[in-house]
């Protein structure tokens, strides 16, 4: 995208942040992983920007950004604060053949899930792209580039000692819409608004 285009898109993503204590716990365990495969094998995510994203819009036109603000607004002034822990290691698709390594967010009750549906409606007609079919509230520690089979049994054996791992518990007051710029030396998070639950 060129600096001109730039100025009239934003490269926007909706998600929840998480206290400063659980994404150190998180670090401990990204720092665990890396150790089991080689250096370049996965891009693992700056823990500065561990969050749990409820969805990623794309390129939105600047003019726009106001009404959709607007939109998450309508959706978070009916749901009350989330209390939500973050416990175990997975991967997406699966521990065999893993793409996606992550902490699992889940509450237990099923209203992150809602959130999550009353966001996706909310922002349908900003985003750029469909929905994935099946949201798993999670925090990606990193994404795997290329890894043989005794690193991936590795990482599998690891996540299985820690599939019971509580990394911390906080208490989500709001959502937060961000913006994502892709650099050189990878992608930069700037918040744009926060967004309150209800009381």
């Amino acid at each position: 995208m060129t600096d001109e285009n730039s100025n009239r898109w934003l490269r926007l993503f909706v998600a929840i942040s998480m206290p400063e204590a659980i994404r150190d716990e998180m670090l401990s365990s990204q720092q665990e992983l890396q150790r089991l495969v080689p250096r370049d094998a996965v891009r693992w995510t700056n823990p500065a920007q561990f969050h749990l994203t409820l969805r990623f819009l794309g390129d939105v036109p600047v003019e726009r950004v106001p009404a959709l603000q607007e939109a998450v607004k309508a959706v978070c002034a009916g749901v009350p604060a989330l209390r939500l822990p973050a416990q175990g290691i997975g991967f997406f698709p699966n521990a065999s053949s893993p793409r996606v390594i992550w902490v699992g967010v889940s509450d237990g009750e099923g209203r992150l899930v809602d959130l999550q549906k009353g966001i996706e409606g909310a922002v349908r007609p900003f985003a750029e792209g469909p929905a994935s079919e099946n949201f798993a509230g999670h925090v990606t520690l990193g994404r795997v580039k290329f890894l043989k089979r005794p690193e991936i049994e590795k990482l599998a054996a690891h996540a299985q000692t820690a599939k019971d791992h509580l990394f911390g518990e906080w208490t989500a007051n709001e959502v937060e819409l961000m913006r994502s710029e892709l650099l050189p030396t990878g992608a930069q998070h700037t918040l744009l608004a926060a967004i309150r639950f209800a009381k």
